[in-house]
Formats: C-alpha cells, sequence, structure tokens
C-alpha cells in the first residue's frame, strides 16, 4: 500500500491520460473551445496545470485526443466485426449500431460537435482534427464495406462514398438535434428507432 498523502495523480500515473481526456470532454461540450481553460481542465480531472502539460502540450493536442478517444474505440470494433464473412446487410447494421450505441453511451460527444460547428469558422484546425480523426476515416471504412458489398454483387452501382453519406446523415442529426433543440424543449428524438428505420429504407435503395 503506498505511504499516505502521496499525491493522487502519481499514484494511478497510468490512469491520468484517460482521466485527463475525460474531464476535458466535459469542459470543452460544456463552455466550447475558446472559453475552456486548461485550469478547468486539469482542475477536473484532479492534477495541477503542470502535470497535464506532462501529457498534452497545447489545448489543441488535448482537443485531438477527446476526439480520437470517442471514436478509434468504435472504428476498431466495426472494422473487427464487419469481417469479409458477413453479409453487406449485417455489416452495415454492426456499423451503424456500433456508432448508435458509442452516442447514447456518451451523452458529451454531441457537445463536441456542436463546438467543431459553432467554432471552426474562427478556429479551422479544430475542424481539421475532426475530418482527419473522424469524417475520413468513418467514411473510409464504411465506404470499403460498401464496395465489398458491390463486388459480392448485394449492392447495386453507385459512389460508394455518397452512400456512406446517406447511411450516417441521421446519426448527425440526431446528435445536433440532442445538442441544440431539446435543451429548449424539444421532444426527445428516439435516436436508435430513427437509425433502424432509416437502415431498413437504404438499404432496400442500395440492394442490387
Amino acid at each position: 500500500m503506498l505511504p499516505p498523502g502521496e499525491p493522487k495523480w502519481r499514484r494511478r500515473a497510468a490512469d491520468r491520460p484517460k482521466e485527463i481526456i475525460a474531464a476535458a470532454l466535459e469542459v470543452f461540450s460544456e463552455h466550447g473551445f475558446t472559453r475552456a481553460r486548461l485550469d478547468d481542465i486539469a482542475r477536473a480531472a484532479g492534477v495541477s496545470k503542470g502535470a497535464l502539460y506532462l501529457y498534452f502540450e497545447t489545448k489543441q493536442d488535448l482537443f485531438k485526443a477527446v476526439v480520437q478517444d470517442a471514436i478509434e474505440p468504435r472504428l476498431l470494433k466495426i472494422r473487427t466485426g464487419a469481417g469479409t464473412e458477413i453479409p453487406f446487410d449485417e455489416a452495415a447494421r454492426l456499423g451503424v449500431g456500433v456508432l448508435v450505441s458509442a452516442i447514447q453511451s456518451n451523452p458529451r460527444i454531441g457537445g463536441v460537435l456542436k463546438l467543431i460547428v459553432a467554432e471552426s469558422r474562427n478556429l479551422p484546425e479544430l475542424a481539421l482534427i475532426w475530418h482527419q480523426t473522424v469524417i475520413t476515416p468513418l467514411l473510409s471504412l464504411i465506404s470499403d464495406i460498401i464496395r465489398r458489398g458491390q463486388r459480392s454483387g448485394e449492392v447495386r452501382s453507385g459512389d460508394p462514398e455518397l452512400f456512406a453519406m446517406g447511411l450516417l446523415g441521421p446519426l448527425v442529426l440526431g446528435l445536433l438535434w440532442r445538442e441544440t433543440f431539446e435543451p429548449i424543449g424539444a421532444e426527445s428524438l428516439p435516436l436508435e428507432a430513427l437509425a433502424c428505420q432509416h437502415l431498413d429504407t437504404i438499404l432496400k435503395g442500395m440492394k442490387a
């Protein structure tokens, strides 16, 4: 057992980056990027500001880590689960299901998307981080699944990337609805039902 009084962050050094990222997600989604202060993030994570700099040199580095932490495990799950042996319909449902689950289990991620929309004009580096970390790999992964379906004869001809955008569109709508309209009293959007109904419709249109 470690002696009492040893700093909390030293006792759990291996956990520190994850805890800082989790705190940063809270602060970014609540205050936006510009108004978020590293002091507030350090305080929420239970570390000193100096300790925070041991892991992240800039606020942009920390924001990139927040985005990577939110999306990369989900991309890996889709890539692993949607193997070459399963039919296209199953692969598409698996991919959309993973993303819906990620959104529902992490209500703060919508705040990050809202932050991108609100601040990217003045801070294009944030949009670049989101595009490189989320948009490009996600569209590439879903497009590859669609191309595989086209090669097997399950999916009709058409631009795979545009098909992928059509599949993912309701998820973006759901995130923005939850962050923009629900706080002012709009009815809660049943994201899973929306995604499932849309998927049923678009898959029929995509079949060869």
